[in-house]
């Protein structure tokens, strides 16, 4: 009697246990909502914050999933027929659209220090600098990101082949989007999209896939620290494009020349960039080839400009690897610099070795993040769950096969007279260096017809440079005037015409 007893209870603790986390992932088409105000330029901007899950259907109209989103509104604003929507993606892949949203554009950003580092206590207040003046904006969050999930039926293997690789994430995202502008009524409306790293093949894919699939047309793509959007470098331009990162950093840790040191970073910056693409890039290119004097006359060069010893130079066949110049540029200070920005320091277990044992900025991001972002949609945003907030989500193995995306936005620009990019890069971001995102502008339109539709942006920090609050102000007005100049004057047709 008792040992079935003791087997009932044992089922029902485990029924109960079953139906609790089944009832955790559930509510895939559910909003909550809260007013809010914000003081933007001296001016109180009044807006309504929309926090849930709007579902991603499959083709035959079943829920597979449910995105995660936070949308705000500007509440006076009673015509938003001219009102743009700025939609936003983080990257990863993998990576909750969290950085941007409280730390960049919205209406609320994470305490930090001027520099972007941890203060405590950990909590949320008003940013003065966002574009909610001039735009709305919805944060979107990909599948196992942030609270965004597949249903509980759907097996490992199927939401890879659904939702895991360059262009599934694009399609099902595309599907979504569209879903969204019909339920909030914003057809009429000005769209932009921004994304972050990795949100830069997203969104570049995402502008051609909205037009050619959904016939949604954009006023303009903003790539934050843009990757390679699946343009070739080759092997010479692939290592010779480091350079100028390099430089940038030494400069920021003050091991150049003197005579380097002595200029401002911007002054530098030009030389460095001509010689990379009139002189290293073709020595690079002769490889074991290249005249012994010749070698010894880049590596010479490559020293001066990179702040590392010219032994170490030459021992890597001139091609210095990123993760060895963060381990290598302070090694005899006992620290290493950050990969997404340079301006962080670590410490390893040993001086010794080729790579640093983690990623300091990161490591510091997720320390200020994390806290912030689970506090802000409790306290805030009213909104309450169960589930795990993915900072970093399970999303891999990603398919990266079929990487057009940054020919895919030139594409999207021919075919729109409308469309316009921006590119904000930080000088000390070491994983999607600003020379880089530079080389894609140029290498995308080899014709050169829409360079006046595309601008690039540096900034005095690194990969998210609007930690650093100096770069968060000006950052956020690049935006706010580029979102401007991207809105055609009234009566001015899209199309192009013969001069």
């Amino acid at each position: 009697m008792k040992i079935k007893s003791n087997i009932w209870i044992a089922l029902f603790l485990l029924l109960g246990f079953t139906a609790t986390s089944q009832q955790v992932n559930t509510a895939m088409d559910s909003t909550v909502s809260i007013q809010g105000t914000v003081n933007v330029k001296g001016k109180e901007i009044k807006y309504k914050a929309t926090t849930g899950k709007q579902p991603v259907w499959d083709k035959k109209g079943k829920i597979i999933a449910g995105l995660f989103f936070t949308y705000y509104q500007r509440t006076d604003v009673k015509d938003v027929t001219n009102r743009p929507l700025v939609i936003s993606f983080n990257g990863g892949p993998g990576s909750a659209s969290v950085w941007m949203h409280i730390a960049y554009t919205g209406p609320k950003i994470l305490n930090i220090d001027d520099e972007g580092h941890p203060v405590q206590p950990y909590g949320i207040k008003d940013n003065p600098n966002t574009i909610l003046d001039v735009a709305d904006i919805v944060y979107v969050n990909p599948v196992n990101t942030g609270y965004s999930r597949a249903i509980d039926e759907m097996d490992d293997k199927t939401k890879s082949e659904t939702f895991f690789g360059v262009n599934q994430d694009i399609e099902y995202l595309a599907d979504w989007i569209n879903n969204f502008v019909t339920r909030n009524n914003r057809w009429a409306s000005p769209k932009f999209l921004i994304g972050e790293s990795y949100g830069t093949p997203r969104v570049s894919g995402l502008s051609l896939e909205l037009q050619n699939s959904h016939w949604m047309y954009l006023n303009g793509v903003i790539l934050v620290s843009p990757t390679t959007l699946g343009i070739e470098r080759g092997t010479a331009p692939g290592a010779a494009n480091f350079l100028p990162y390099y430089t940038a950093a030494a400069w920021y840790h003050k091991k150049l020349p003197s005579d380097l040191q002595s200029k401002d970073l911007v002054e530098i910056l030009p030389e460095v960039e001509k010689y990379t693409i009139d002189e290293l890039t073709p020595a690079l290119s002769k490889g074991g080839y290249l005249p012994e004097a010749e070698k010894q006359k880049v590596a010479a060069q490559i020293a001066r400009y990179s702040g590392l010893s010219k032994k170490v130079v030459l021992q890597h066949n001139l091609r210095i690897p990123k993760r060895f110049f963060w381990k290598e540029l302070l090694r005899e200070e006992g620290f290493n610099i950050g990969r997404l920005d340079s301006r962080y320091l670590g410490i390893d277990k040993e001086t010794a070795g080729t790579r640093p044992d983690y990623a300091a900025e990161l490591t510091s991001w997720l320390h200020s993040f994390t806290p912030a972002i689970n506090y802000y949609f409790k306290n805030y945003l009213n909104y309450n769950t169960d589930l795990k907030y993915n900072m970093f989500g399970p999303v891999r193995p990603w398919d990266r096969s079929g990487n057009t995306t940054g020919y895919d936005l030139r594409q999207a620009m021919a075919q729109n007279p409308y469309l316009n990019v921006l590119v904000q890069s930080g000088y000390y971001d070491g994983g999607t260096d600003y020379f880089n995102a530079k080389y894609n502008m140029w290498q995308m339109d080899l014709s050169g017809k829409l360079k006046d539709r595309m601008e690039w942006k540096g900034y005095r920090s690194g990969h998210m440079m609007y930690l650093r609050n100096e770069d968060l102000k000006t950052a956020n007005d690049d935006i706010r005037d580029f979102i401007k100049k991207s809105l055609p004057a009234e009566g001015i047709p899209a199309k192009y015409t013969r001069k």
